[in-house]
């Protein structure tokens, strides 16, 4: 489906970002291309600004915001492609990547690790692991007189 007719961008189950939100931007490509390089605009950067989304959730938007800090110009997220010789199929690199980006950054953060102490046996199995590595590089010394 032409990128013009779809209805927008499906991050998630719950998200979908609308086509009205997303920037396109292009530019000449460096890499493989022939002679058709300095012609043709087929680097291309989408821009989505998600400070602004009408689509996210107060609770979406900031925690997009805190994962991505890094990523963010002005709460703007820019996503370049230009790994394919083709405009059309950097722009499929390019929405693919995006809705990967946002996807990675809303999925709830994983429960934290419950700290636990080792087992006696575990604490058995170390130190005499110790003591065996200990003999053997005793065994590698040279005598001593």
């Amino acid at each position: 489906m032409p990128a013009a007719h779809r209805p927008g961008l499906r991050v998630g189950s719950g998200l979908t970002i609308p086509e009205s939100e997303l920037t396109w931007r292009f530019s000449r490509s460096s890499g493989p291309g022939g002679q058709g390089v300095n012609t043709a605009d087929s680097r291309v950067e989408l821009l989505w600004d998600a400070s602004r989304s009408a689509v996210l959730s107060p609770h979406q938007r900031e925690r997009l915001l805190a994962r991505l800090s890094g990523r963010l110009v002005d709460g703007v997220l820019t996503i370049a492609a230009s790994e394919h010789r083709a405009q059309l199929r950097n722009r499929d690199a390019a929405r693919a990547r995006l809705a990967a980006v946002v996807a990675d950054a809303l999925r709830p953060p994983s429960p934290s690790r419950r700290p636990t102490r080792p087992t006696r046996s575990a604490k058995e199995r170390r130190l005499n692991e110790k003591k065996r590595r200990t003999d053997v590089k005793r065994l590698r010394r040279p005598p001593a007189d």
